[in-house]
């Protein structure tokens, strides 16, 4: 049996759509197609990671282009912030989706999320803002915590505060994005329209046609 040895196509971390209304939901959709041959993963690499802040705004442009320089040259730091990165993607997915079938999150994720957001808070400190206080981070003085503080709260915020009945899971084939519906009836069902939802509609096309 002949075995591929194409490489993976290049990480699209740095410029995914984000289409979520929500930044944890939006970290969680740098994998998609889970389960199918169109899987991606596009946070392979610490670098990965740092090129999704900074797209994102998770993180400000100057600490993104700093935690990236450093895991560059930080084999221990990179492949901590990998795998907090990972666990921390996974435990937010495996939440969004269940909620998104309304099903019960599991248990297991629920404390995954919980021990990488009480890891992060630990090294935060609370500060004053305009209208609130807010928890801030030194990337320098705690690089892992900084870049995945701010998703870990959001996530958390989002589970505890948000209405679970707008997560939803895109309907369409081999995507599995996961998105906040802002809309006023409440009923989207795609991640994009234009992506998904098109397809979708191609194959129902293409379906009458064979049934003619």
């Amino acid at each position: 049996m002949k075995v591929s040895t194409s490489a993976p196509p290049p990480s699209r971390a740095g410029s995914l759509d984000l289409i979520a209304d929500d930044l944890a939901l939006d970290f969680a959709n740098t994998e998609s197609g889970r389960g199918f041959p169109s899987h991606e993963n596009h946070l392979r690499e610490a670098e990965h990671v740092a090129q999704w802040l900074r797209h994102a705004k998770a993180l400000p442009a100057d600490d993104a282009d700093w935690l990236e320089g450093e895991v560059s040259k930080r084999a221990d730091l990179a492949a901590d912030l990998l795998t907090q990165a990972i666990a921390l993607r996974e435990a937010i997915h495996d939440i969004g989706a269940a909620l998104g079938r309304r099903a019960k999150p599991p248990a297991a994720s629920l404390a995954d999320l919980s021990a990488v957001h009480a890891r992060c808070v630990a090294k935060a400190a609370l500060a004053p803002g305009v209208l609130s206080c807010r928890w801030r981070w030194s990337v320098r003085a705690a690089p892992v915590e900084a870049a995945l503080g701010p998703i870990a709260l959001a996530a958390v915020k989002l589970f505890t505060e948000g209405d679970l009945h707008r997560i939803r899971e895109c309907g369409g084939h081999a995507c599995g994005w996961l998105f906040y519906d802002r809309s006023k009836n409440n009923r989207r069902r795609w991640c994009e329209m234009e992506v998904c939802g098109n397809r979708a509609k191609q194959r129902r096309l293409a379906a009458r046609r064979r049934a003619d």
